[in-house]
């Protein structure tokens, strides 16, 4: 089986900066899609960054310009590189990821545990 676990997370002033990390564990044969999402209290979890298969990223509106995405293939590890940050940035990070698992395109997809992201003013 797969585990994802993330990390980086904390307490930081606005306009500060974060790197979040999440690594991932098992039999992989290759990465698919990765994605960062985020919920804050009291409101539905919301995408907030995405890498696809082929290297090229998306991002939420509210982030683009102060967040950057990326990935160690090699390390099967994903990164949010959080800056200028806002209160309004404030919740708990969760990753998600696809995995190839196998040789004849087997998949896994999940969820690590999250990792609370808190950004005082």
């Amino acid at each position: 089986q797969v585990q994802l676990v993330e990390s980086g997370g904390g307490l930081v002033q606005a306009g500060g900066s974060l790197k979040l990390s999440c690594a991932a564990s098992g039999i992989i044969f290759d990465m698919n899609e990765m994605a960062w999402y985020r919920q804050a209290p009291g409101k539905q979890r919301e995408l907030v960054a995405i890498i696809f298969r082929g290297g090229d990223t998306d991002y939420a509106d509210s982030v683009k310009g102060r967040f950057t995405i990326s990935r160690d293939k090699a390390k099967n590890t994903m990164y949010l590189e959080m800056n200028s940050l806002k209160p309004e940035d404030t919740g708990v990070y969760t990753c998600n990821a696809e995995f190839l698992i196998s040789g004849v395109g087997s998949t896994w997809n999940g969820w690590g545990q999250g990792t609370q992201v808190t950004v005082s003013s």
